[in-house]
């Protein structure tokens, strides 16, 4: 067989669709590109990339929520560490409302509290430690030099030294001025964005338009809780609890709070915390765990950092009893939006007459012991009161308990 016979041969067998190709002698002369291979494998993918953006199931475009194709975003509360990180980038507030999700459900940007100090964002993210928090702020930083105002909302399970940081965080997408390479791929072209947008897209067509606008300054209160479930979510947000922080180990000192308060100070930020008004259930599962003292010893060590308005304990808001119509709480955990506005009210000096007088103390080294005297005192008297609230509790911990297979003395 002749060489020029062997390489026609060959090429049947073997397809190279980039380039056409005659054969002159031994040497391969090229006649033209195959534009239409290229194209036919590159569309597909160009698609799928504009159909996430214009779906955009995690809100890091800003497209527009169309009712009843993109308004409804199940992927979206999930995926807080991403766009809110982009959000600071687009709308670079002046003030920034930061803490974990009972921040972020239950603090409004647009209090009229904060009239004189918009644009105000919630920064707060689902599960974060304060190793997390503390970078987000820096973020915001970077991103805005004029930065004046934080409110910080501080929860003991932050400074848990086993929390470790959560899989979605990434240090990729902090400090800068654009979203990184890795997220824009991700939230373009990935198989799991497509499957987002379907989410999407379905869920929208499915449910109402409740809020078309949810959480584009950053607040996203929970949506139509189901008031015949209220006992069962308060049961299960309990035993998240337990199952993240039965073991608990306070991280000291407390380094990255002072980081915090370093860097307000030397940009120049007013800095303003809170210890967050769970409901009452959520301290008794802190003394269920044996960490009640603990609770109490970091309660001391920010005090030393930073004063801080302390909205926990035994009070009239965080000892409403568990019902199917609650105003002031959706589980054990999250206030509702009722609360934060007496929280800003009462931190912003904002209609304080409004506010109960036993909720929301200032508290600093010269009264911290005090404070926790009293709070004992009130829970002595609440306990006393509330026999089945504290009987929920201890058997939620006991079940706990035995499906790690512990000995329940």
């Amino acid at each position: 067989m002749s060489i020029n016979n062997q390489l026609s041969s060959t090429s049947s067998q073997v397809s190279y669709p980039q380039k056409s190709e005659k054969i002159v002698g031994k040497r391969k002369k090229y006649r033209r590109f195959n534009w239409i291979f290229l194209l036919s494998a590159f569309l597909p993918i160009v698609g799928v990339g504009v159909f996430n953006i214009v779906v955009d199931p995690y809100d890091v475009f800003n497209t527009p929520n169309l009712l009843g194709i993109n308004h409804s975003k199940p992927r979206k509360d999930n995926s807080d560490r991403l766009f809110k990180a982009n959000d600071i980038i687009r709308i670079k507030p002046i003030t920034i409302l930061i803490g974990s999700s009972r921040t972020k459900q239950g603090l409004d940007p647009n209090h009229p509290g904060l009239e004189n100090e918009q644009t105000a964002y919630n920064l707060s993210l689902n599960g974060l430690n304060i190793y997390e928090l503390r970078r987000y702020i820096e973020h915001a930083i970077a991103n805005q030099k004029e930065l004046d105002l934080i409110i910080l909302g501080l929860d003991f399970f932050m400074f848990n030294t086993f929390l470790e940081n959560q899989p979605s965080f990434s240090e990729n997408r902090l400090e800068k001025q654009h979203i990184s390479l890795a997220d824009f791929l991700n939230v373009t072209f990935s198989s799991d964005a497509l499957l987002a947008s379907k989410e999407t897209i379905v869920d929208s067509k499915k449910n109402p338009p409740d809020n078309i606008s949810y959480g584009e300054n950053g607040f996203m209160p929970y949506r139509n809780p189901d008031p015949e479930k209220t006992e069962w979510r308060f049961k299960n947000s309990i035993n998240v609890y337990y199952n993240f922080h039965a073991k608990y180990q306070l991280s000291t000192p407390l380094d990255e709070l002072k980081k915090i308060v370093d860097l307000c100070q030397q940009n120049k930020i007013k800095l303003i915390s809170f210890i967050s008004p769970s409901h009452v259930t959520q301290w008794e599962a802190i003394r269920a765990t044996g960490e009640w003292s603990t609770f109490e010893k970091w309660k001391r060590e920010v005090v030393e950092i930073t004063p801080v308005f302390d909205f926990s304990g035994y009070n009239s808001v965080t000892s409403e009893p568990i019902h199917n119509e609650m105003e002031n709480y959706t589980d054990n955990s999250h206030y509702t939006k009722k609360v934060g506005d007496l929280i800003l009210n009462r931190i912003l000096d904002y209609k304080q007459e409004d506010v109960p007088d036993d909720f929301g103390v200032l508290i600093n080294p010269e009264n911290i012991e005090s404070h926790l005297v009293k709070i004992r005192q009130d829970r002595e008297i609440w306990a006393k009161n509330n026999p089945d609230e504290v009987k929920l509790v201890e058997e939620t911990k006991q079940k706990f308990d035995a499906s790690l297979g512990h000995v329940i003395n």
